[in-house]
């Protein structure tokens, strides 16, 4: 059972975002499975964290508190990249949970209920689960486990420990060695890796770089918090069939009026993680650095259910994931190797666009679009993945997101050099005949970048109308990015690296691209 009333709960779930009974609410997942597997769940949406009686209303579980601030860190949620809060911001349309989510809401239950276990879940949980840099503090903060007290946090995407926690919990077991999980421990196990130390990475960047370096989802590592040693286990194997079943489930994809998912409704995940690797972005050490394709039976049982949704118009609102074209870029071969530059990845897309032609076939469905992007210079491998999706998958635009045309800027950001000209001369090419455009998506203020080189992607882009987004670099926990903006250092190589630190830097490049826009200029 999972409700929003009542008492007598197994777990009580408590999400700073709408909770929402769809595959893409992170709360709504994993109440999802849980409920599958027998456990009554509670879920408190978006208390209000001034009242106790927010975090009264459904009682002591037996088990425990799940706690997350969903599917943003919530500084991020907050604040813009120029640290000002997004309440102040016309443009604005987050929910403004309270800044440190976690810290908040964990405060909030052992004064309430003293003793009951807390476990951590979410992307705030994952990237804070060891010493990191915090943006919005300018310095280094211990692991959030320290700052919360809970008892054990979920990294990554967490069915699988959720599950894992559930059972041994209701059998009266401890919570040590779990996949996928972080605890602080006095005692050090045998075979972990361990990292720089937390005082030692506050005080040093030569050891904060080392432990960035160190970072991994799959080994089991350790780093010394004062008397005690922060421990993660190394993370749990996802299947395909795991996932099937995961989006198999009964969800009625029922929104709640407040709810962000308006525009995904009819969304479909095809698979998770991200072999991309850009050095900006936080998948690789949450979902991870490896593709998980889900089967294509599974995901065309998903559509025709969807097909008889009531407020179903026969539109499906996305169907991929973090790069929709990585699907079935899968690898069992356990290596520690990049995917992105293996020999042995498989580019023909011959799995997603056997995908595609299939699920236009379903009955009641008019189209299927692709709205999350694609990765164009995996794209350039396959003409026949190029012409599919503009034939059929597109209105309008196709994102794309080269983020910056400096190659100085591209390799820091690990991102793709002289490859968006051959995709954008394929994709007009197939697309002369018709509207279809592509929208692109840029970053000014990562690291290395300067004055000369927002003004040279400004002019590439002077007669340009369709520029999406230009957005301000913002250092989020745990990226090679972020390491470097808060060691003024390549990790790679300990060069040193020009980094925007001021405010009034940061908006002279944003404005620098904007003076030679049409469209987007702006003072």
């Amino acid at each position: 059972m999972i409700s929003k009333t009542g008492k007598d709960f197994d777990i009580i779930l408590i999400t700073a975002e709408y909770y929402d009974d769809h595959p893409l609410s992170p709360a709504g997942v994993i109440a999802k499975i849980l409920d599958a597997k027998g456990y009554n769940v509670g879920i408190i949406e978006a208390p209000d964290w001034k009242k106790d009686d927010d975090f009264l209303k459904l009682g002591t579980p037996k088990l425990c508190f799940c706690v997350t601030s969903g599917s943003i860190d919530s500084m991020l949620n907050n604040y813009t990249p120029l640290k000002r809060q997004r309440s102040e911001d016309p443009h604005a349309k987050m929910n403004l949970m309270p800044d440190r989510t976690l810290i908040v809401y964990c405060n909030k239950i052992k004064r309430l209920f003293k003793r009951k276990p807390i476990v951590l879940g979410g992307i705030e949980a994952s990237l804070r689960r060891f010493a990191h840099y915090d943006y919005w503090d300018n310095s280094v903060r211990s692991n959030i486990l320290a700052d919360t007290r809970a008892d054990i946090l979920i990294y990554g995407n967490g069915e699988i420990q959720s599950l894992e926690i559930a059972e041994r919990l209701k059998n009266g077991k401890d919570l040590f060695g779990i996949e996928g999980t972080s605890v602080l421990s006095k005692e050090l196990p045998k075979d972990f890796k361990i990292l720089p130390s937390t005082e030692d990475v506050k005080t040093d960047k030569i050891k904060f770089i080392e432990m960035q370096n160190m970072f991994s989802n799959n080994e089991n590592l350790a780093q010394p918090h004062e008397t005690r040693f922060v421990l993660q286990f190394k993370y749990p194997k996802y299947t395909s069939e795991f996932l099937d079943w995961i989006y198999s489930l009964d969800y009625s994809r029922n929104l709640n009026e407040k709810s962000f998912l308006k525009l995904a409704q009819f969304s479909v995940v095809t698979h998770r993680g991200c072999i991309g690797e850009c050095s900006f972005c936080a998948i690789t050490f949450h979902q991870g650095n490896k593709i998980i394709s889900r089967s294509k039976e599974s995901i065309i049982k998903e559509i025709e259910k969807i097909s008889k949704h009531p407020k179903f118009k026969g539109y499906i609102d996305d169907l991929g994931g973090p790069s929709a074209n990585m699907y079935g870029m899968d690898c069992n071969t356990p290596c520690k190797n990049s995917c992105i530059g293996c020999k042995k990845l498989n580019l023909t897309h011959n799995r997603i666009i056997n995908l595609l032609q299939s699920v236009r076939k379903i009955k009641n469905v008019k189209k299927v679009f692709i709205r999350s992007g694609i990765r164009y210079d995996l794209a350039n491998e396959s003409d026949k993945y190029i012409e599919e999706v503009s034939k059929y998958h597109v209105s309008g635009y196709l994102k794309i997101a080269p983020e910056h045309f400096s190659d100085d800027v591209l390799e820091l950001m690990n991102k793709p050099k002289d490859k968006l000209d051959q995709f954008k001369t394929k994709f007009e090419e197939m697309n002369k005949n018709s509207k279809q455009t592509l929208k692109y998506y840029f970053m000014v203020a990562h690291p290395g970048d300067e004055i000369d080189k927002c003004n040279d992607l400004g002019l590439k882009l002077k007669d340009q109308d369709n520029v999406e987004s230009i957005q301000i670099f913002t250092p989020t926990p745990m990226t090679t990015s972020t390491c470097m903006y808060w060691t003024g250092m390549n990790p790679k190589t300990l060069e040193k690296v020009h980094v925007p630190y001021t405010y009034n830097e940061k908006k002279k490049l944003k404005n620098e691209v904007f003076k030679h826009l049409k469209v987007y200029y702006r003072k």
